[in-house]
């Protein structure tokens, strides 16, 4: 059973999962179109980053960032590799549009890379009904990356 939870920053697996994050949008990605978060982002107010657990082990991660009072982006959506395929994500996204929602938000929104190592994740994303849409904040399109958004307010 998955077990969602507010992130324990100074948890040794959690720091784990965000590198294995990091290093994958860097293989996926040019380097210049690599918008993921380190660590330290997540010491700012505004964005809460969630962990699930499955006991004692952490199996996947994902953040949401207030953009302004009626907007929020999700952020560093990651499974650890030996929970792919397992729900994990399903759990994780789901909790944060709830989360969206218990803050009043009418929108949520995300940057995500483009190519086969992106696949997976679009789709769950699309079967949530996020919908394709222009660059947003400080984000420029690129062939690198797209952008995804969810009505909350139907």
């Amino acid at each position: 059973m998955i077990k969602i939870t507010d992130a324990d920053l100074a948890h040794p697996q959690v720091h784990e999962l965000l590198r294995l994050h990091l290093a994958g949008m860097h293989q996926n990605s040019p380097p210049e179109q690599v918008f993921a978060l380190d660590l330290s982002a997540f010491e700012q107010a505004g964005i809460q980053l969630y962990c699930a657990w499955q006991q004692n082990t952490l199996c996947g991660i994902g953040a949401l960032k207030a953009l302004n009072s009626h907007e929020g982006e999700i952020k560093s959506m990651r499974t650890h590799p030996a929970y792919l395929k397992q729900g994990v994500a399903k759990q994780l996204l789901e909790h944060i549009i709830n989360q969206a929602h218990q803050r009043g938000y009418q929108q949520v929104m995300l940057e995500t890379g483009s190519g086969p190592a992106f696949e997976p994740a679009i789709r769950l994303y699309q079967r949530y009904g996020f919908k394709s849409g222009p660059a947003f904040g400080d984000y420029l399109a690129s062939p690198f990356n797209q952008f995804l958004y969810l009505s909350l307010t139907t």
